[in-house]
């Protein structure tokens, strides 16, 4: 059986840890030659670096970026927040944003707000803290503290799944007004007439309930029944959002009339929720009601029937967020304006369905 490695003195636990010079004196170096292994590997001899990593990855050293940082004025560190994890196309965003920055050797702090500025409020209170040298948001619904500490600092900002006429600094997102409605065009389009909306109380997908209702609105068709829940979306107010809708659908089962009941969630989660109350009381979907939702998750095309959606490449958000931070920091004089509007496209599955002329 092989004799364990002898571990170096200094790996033994201390109060100050293991240093760049403890690491240049068991390498036969000097300090600069270790800082430059970490830095500049390129202008190292290969059997000095092999040599100087070694007897890093023997006494478990690790740099001081925060001492590095205040020589060279950089952390390599972006700070991500994002509403929640749960859901697909913010981790698709986070994922492409992290991705990306790894290439380009940052590290990524992330913060959760779940969907409260101020809670955004306090992670950023934080992370300014901090330095990073960059900074990626959601949305751009932000407390004004918020808004006057992030544009203090300088720190390049991105602010992204939203367009807004005043951004913090860059934006890299789409209009929510403009959804709701091409939404409600599209669905006039294929006939309905019977509208209802189920949606949580995130200020970002009740601007699009409010567009839809306004483009509605203006083609005459109104009221329009609102579920509204509290929180995070679930498949529970889903289900909850279709039983208060009960009453609207009753005549179409009775066949009192041809024209279903179209119901708009703002998030697919909801929707997923609509379309299994659905067949636990044999409702047709789309004959009785029609369902689309928000996100086109990796479910949603499976789901029973296949749910009608609208889709956002969050990874595509997430890669041009980063893209634009990253040419910032190269230049920070010298980058252009950011201000990209990527757009959404409107799916169309088994859960809704073209309608034939009235008579």
């Amino acid at each position: 059986m092989p004799k364990p490695k002898k571990a170096h003195p200094v790996t033994a636990r201390s109060t100050h840890g293991v240093t760049v010079f403890d690491v240049a004196k068991l390498a036969g170096v000097a300090p600069i030659t270790v800082s430059r292994v970490m830095n500049q590997p390129d202008q190292v001899k290969e059997s000095t670096r092999l040599k100087v990593l070694r007897v890093i990855e023997e006494t478990g050293y690790v740099r001081n970026q925060i001492a590095g940082s205040l020589a060279s004025n950089r952390t390599r560190l972006v700070a991500v927040i994002v509403p929640m994890l749960t859901n697909p196309v913010f981790s698709d965003t986070f994922q492409a944003i992290a991705s990306r920055l790894a290439q380009a050797d940052y590290q990524v702090l992330l913060g959760i707000s779940g969907y409260e500025a101020a809670q955004e409020q306090e992670l950023l209170e934080v992370i300014l803290s901090r330095r990073p040298d960059g900074i990626i948001l959601t949305g751009t619904l932000h407390t004004e503290i918020s808004r006057r500490r992030l544009r203090a600092t300088g720190i390049p900002v991105v602010e992204t799944w939203d367009m807004t006429d005043d951004p913090i600094d860059m934006l890299v997102g789409f209009s929510h007004e403009t959804i709701g409605e091409r939404a409600a065009r599209h669905l006039l389009a294929q006939g309905y007439r019977e509208f209802a909306l189920i949606e949580v109380d995130d200020p970002r997908g009740m601007r699009r309930s409010d567009s839809f209702i306004r483009h509605l609105a203006r083609r005459g068709i109104a009221p329009v029944d609102r579920q509204t829940f509290t929180g995070l979306p679930t498949l529970e107010q889903g289900r909850r959002g279709l039983v208060k809708l009960l009453p609207r659908l009753a005549p179409l089962a009775a066949g009192a009339s041809r024209q279903p009941l179209m119901i708009f969630c703002t998030s697919d989660t909801l929707a997923h929720g609509v379309l299994t109350e659905a067949a636990s009381r044999g409702i047709a979907i789309p004959d009785q009601a029609g369902v689309i939702g928000f996100g086109d998750m990796n479910f949603a095309a499976h789901t029973f029937p296949a749910l009608s959606t609208v889709r956002i490449d969050g990874g595509h958000i997430g890669r041009q967020a980063a893209i634009a931070l990253l040419e910032r920091l190269k230049d920070p004089t010298g980058a252009r304006p950011v201000a990209m509007d990527v757009g959404f496209t409107l799916v169309d599955r088994a859960s809704t369905r073209a309608l034939p002329p009235e008579e």
